[in-house]
């Protein structure tokens, strides 16, 4: 039998060009579906950018104290524009909820303050912007068209009209009898909103818990967990930021309690008892701190946690224990805070792979 030849070199031709053109298409495919890693650099008032797979930095998506931003914290990208908590820091005046619109740059673009303290001229040396949170924390998108903010030293969770920015209402904490400083939120798999919460400003400042409200009438539900329960919740000091896994499991930053304890993640189930062995320790006693104030699940089920006083973002993998350099320490983030992917739901946080 004979073989053509110029037949299979024609053959061979075809084939390269077919998987060629796969590989591009491939490939584009990946590049257009990309995602971002979005993170509130307190260090020079910015909002950075970085890949979501890789980590490689792609610029500064909210410039330094573009909209009057000092104080970047809780931050969710819904409607194609980015809502940010602004704390104003050191500032005799409240903080706002700013907001940015991605230009054709790919850059943020401020667009308004939903939430405002008046402009800068007009606030009041009291402090006082009426219904604007004094110091606002963790965000999240509430049910229906509302916006969901923890006023760390306004004892209080505020809820705005996602368009508007009107002020809604307070969500209800009667029947909860321990200060209530709140500094996180996150909505749970049984549709109920999660509040972790400190004793600071005043009171025992390693008091830490975690409360539960109704998503759909505000009211307070019960503590969800306390550093008053057994085993490994005594360790909840002063925590921040918390999510829920895919695993539904919780996950919450603490502070450590003095030198002999450690900055750290814990980790409960559902019922609200704390999974020891899931504990995530971020630094060691004697050596020098590592602690977080957010947290953020991602791509492939990874914790993702900026450590805020190194510029250091670690990626956790939960299942294995396995922990790599994401963004490393000295780099492009001085002192990361919250953050957001393109892809986490605003409702719960939860990312979509």
């Amino acid at each position: 039998m004979k073989i053509n030849i110029t037949k299979l070199r024609g053959l061979r031709s075809l084939i390269g060009i077919v998987f060629l053109t796969l590989t591009v298409g491939l490939s584009f495919i990946t590049l257009a579906n990309a995602d971002s890693l979005y993170i509130g650099d307190g260090g020079d008032d910015s909002v950075k950018r970085f890949d979501a797979t890789t980590g490689a930095y792609q610029g500064k998506f909210v410039a330094p104290g573009s909209g009057g931003l000092n104080g970047p914290r809780g931050l969710i990208y819904t409607q194609g524009q980015l809502f940010l908590a602004n704390q104003n820091v050191d500032q005799n005046f409240a903080g706002e909820i700013l907001r940015y619109r991605r230009n054709t740059t790919g850059e943020g673009e401020f667009l308004n303050a939903l939430v405002p303290c008046n402009p800068p001229l007009n606030r009041p040396p009291n402090g006082d912007c009426g219904d604007a949170p004094f110091a606002p924390r963790g965000v999240i998108r509430g049910p229906g068209r509302t916006l969901y903010v923890a006023d760390h030293d306004g004892g209080r969770v505020a809820q705005y009209n996602l368009d508007s920015g009107a002020f809604v209402a307070d969500l209800d904490v009667t029947g909860f009898t321990g200060n209530f400083f709140p500094r996180g939120i996150v909505r749970g798999p049984d549709d109920l909103l999660y509040v972790s919460v400190t004793g600071l400003p005043v009171g025992d400042p390693l008091k830490g818990y975690v409360l539960r409200f109704n998503a759909q009438t505000g009211k307070f539900v019960d503590v969800f967990t306390s550093n008053l329960a057994p085993g490994c919740a005594a360790h909840l000091h002063r925590p921040e930021g918390l999510v829920f896994g895919p695993n539904n499991k919780l996950y919450v930053t603490s502070f450590r309690a003095d030198a002999n304890d450690t900055d750290k993640v814990l980790v409960f189930n559902r019922n609200g008892s704390c999974v020891d062995k899931d504990q995530i320790d971020l630094d060691v006693v004697g050596q020098p701190r590592a602690f977080a104030q957010a947290i953020l699940f991602g791509p492939r089920g990874h914790l993702f946690v900026p450590i805020n006083n190194t510029g250091e973002v670690r990626r956790y993998n939960v299942k294995t224990k396995a922990v790599d350099v994401f963004i490393p320490a000295g780099g492009h983030l001085l002192s990361p805070w919250y953050l957001t992917f393109g892809e986490t739901d605003p409702r719960t946080l939860e990312y979509d792979d």
